[in-house]
């Protein structure tokens, strides 16, 4: 039986700002900074000779998933086609919870990062929350065109 999310990984083409992304802007912290290699990690992700840099980062006190940068120097990481669309199949997009969705979008804006529209809430005709909760939300992307959503979910307005 799964017992919780343990990672996210991203595979990054630089990973210094992206350490400066996940850290200064979104607040982030990094628990780990280490490189990986050997023949263990080579079977784990059926390729040889890897020798990759990653970063582990934390949110919160700790008890969530982590996200996990991985800079493959090599082999070295591979352009994907198309996958920086909302649309595109597979993982998407990662979520981030707050408290106060306009504190945050403020904050992120005065760093230079654009969303893709303003603070959204979810129509209660299309999706019911336990309570009259509501979703607020918003998308934008990191510096390397992942999409990230901020999410803030509160009593029914």
């Amino acid at each position: 039986m799964l017992k919780a999310i343990d990672h996210i990984n991203i595979v990054v083409r630089q990973i210094d700002p992206m350490i400066m992304f996940y850290t200064q802007c979104l607040g982030m912290r990094v628990t780990k900074d280490v490189v990986i290699s050997g023949k263990w990690i080579d079977q784990v992700v059926g390729l040889e000779g890897v020798k990759a840099r990653v970063i582990y980062l934390q949110v919160g006190d700790g008890s969530g998933p982590r996200i996990e940068l991985i800079d493959y120097q090599n082999p070295q990481s591979i352009e994907p086609g198309g996958q920086d669309q909302p649309n595109a199949v597979g993982i998407r997009h990662m979520a981030f919870a707050v408290q106060d969705i306009e504190v945050i979008v403020e904050r992120l804006a005065s760093r230079g990062v654009e969303f893709g529209s303003d603070v959204m809430t979810v129509p209660s005709g299309q999706v019911q929350y336990a309570g009259d909760v509501r979703k607020r939300l918003v998308y934008f992307k990191d510096p390397e065109g992942n999409i990230l959503e901020l999410c803030e979910y509160r009593a029914g307005e």
